[in-house]
């Protein structure tokens, strides 16, 4: 039945039968009782010959996947070619790819961190510890930042007005607060809390406000407050300037060819898409979300919960966004789903979660044309759900 495999994908399937056969995935219901389930060195088999297809039919140059049940990556997956030049495999743990905007759910955990801590209050006014960004003439709050209900500007849905950067600095955006030079002098696109404006530059706001909050570089709060607990060894920014081991090439399509992707500096907007790591520590990063390593059980309800707009501040009008803080929020065939997608030069990616059966995926491309939710969702409908016992099954 295996013939067909690869020798060494046979070896990872065998490796991951033995460590999933010592691995129950169990949660409460409603009954209290227990439920387990286990992936089959079948399930496996299918899961990786899905993924596959996928990849294939999407003439994907590389992608990888890491699979999560029961709040743990039971599961990664890797296929292609980090850097077809070269010839170099897809490795789920070496192999980074640009996260893009999954970058926000990151902020948002260091900020919220930060709000437990009783350092950040979500509904102060950003410009008491950012006094660099401009008055508006509003008061523009961290909660409206994680939301995107601040008005901030993205790229082309209002002007975006950039502020010269000190020639003297040789990488000027890598502290939070200089970049704010692209973007600061913007108008607004609506007053902050009437309406939803997905924002980039709302998010590299926001790290501005957790690095004065936390008294601590940016990236290195991100880094001790999740990479570290979570044991993610490849996770850093994506600094152009920067010798990275295992850096993927990005590809795009140019007409009928397929080239390259631009090396764009992605420095600017850290906290908003600049972070880079292996498929593997995405993975842990969302089983992280799934345990409630990170944040408190109220904080991460509040997370997950969509933000609301009211129409020239009438509730009547009030709607949600289907978007929590940081994290796109949605019901689904009846199952809660919270989510996020990234897009930038040389990658694709999707986070995909299901907390109420603490499962997920998590994919990631180095194809510009990818369409990793598709490949997310193929791989999540095929995650068994909890099953009782036959010997206390209700009669």
């Amino acid at each position: 039945m295996l013939s067909f495999m690869r020798p060494y994908n046979i070896i990872q399937i065998l490796l991951f039968i033995l460590l999933l056969s010592s691995i129950g995935v169990s949660q409460d219901i409603s009954s209290r009782q227990r439920v387990s389930v286990a992936l089959s060195g079948e399930q496996i088999i299918e899961l990786e010959e899905v993924f596959r297809r996928e990849v294939k039919s999407q003439e994907l140059i590389g992608a990888a996947a890491a699979v999560i049940i029961d709040g743990k990556v039971g599961l990664l997956l890797a296929e292609g070619l980090s850097d077809s030049a070269a010839g170099d495999p897809v490795d789920a743990h070496k192999t980074l790819f640009r996260w893009a905007s999954i970058s926000k759910p990151l902020t948002a955990v260091a900020g919220l961190q930060l709000n437990e801590e009783g350092a950040l209050d979500l509904d102060s006014d950003v410009r008491q510890l950012v006094p660099e960004f401009p008055d508006k003439g509003v008061v523009i709050s961290p909660r409206q930042l994680m939301g995107h209900l601040a008005g901030i500007v993205h790229y082309h849905n209002g002007p975006v007005i950039r502020s010269p950067s000190d020639p003297e600095i040789p990488h000027p955006y890598a502290d939070v607060i200089g970049a704010l030079e692209t973007f600061k002098e913007s108008p607004l696109v609506n007053t902050p809390g009437e309406d939803f404006a997905y924002s980039t530059h709302g998010y590299i706001l926001l790290s501005a406000v957790i690095q004065r909050a936390g008294g601590q570089k940016f990236a290195d709060q991100v880094n001790e407050r999740i990479a570290m607990p979570l044991g993610m060894t490849t996770l850093q920014p994506d600094y152009q300037w920067i010798e990275i081991p295992g850096r993927a090439t990005g590809y795009r399509r140019q007409d009928s060819e397929i080239v390259e992707s631009r090396d764009a500096d992605v420095s600017w907007k850290l906290g908003g898409g600049g972070f880079i790591s292996s498929v593997a520590d995405l993975g842990a990063f969302a089983a992280g979300l799934l345990q409630g390593s990170l944040l408190q059980t109220k904080t991460q309800e509040l997370a997950w919960t969509s933000m609301m707009i009211s129409k020239d501040q009438n509730p009547n009008q009030s709607q949600l966004t289907h978007y929590g803080l940081g994290f796109g929020v949605r019901t689904h065939s009846g199952r809660r789903v919270v989510s996020h997608s990234g897009a930038q030069e040389k990658t694709r990616t999707y986070m995909l979660l299901y907390p109420d059966q603490m499962s997920g995926v998590v994919v990631m491309t180095n194809s510009e044309w990818g369409n990793p939710r598709a490949i997310a969702t193929a791989l999540a409908s095929m995650i068994p759900s909890p099953r009782l016992p036959a010997s206390s099954a209700a009669p």
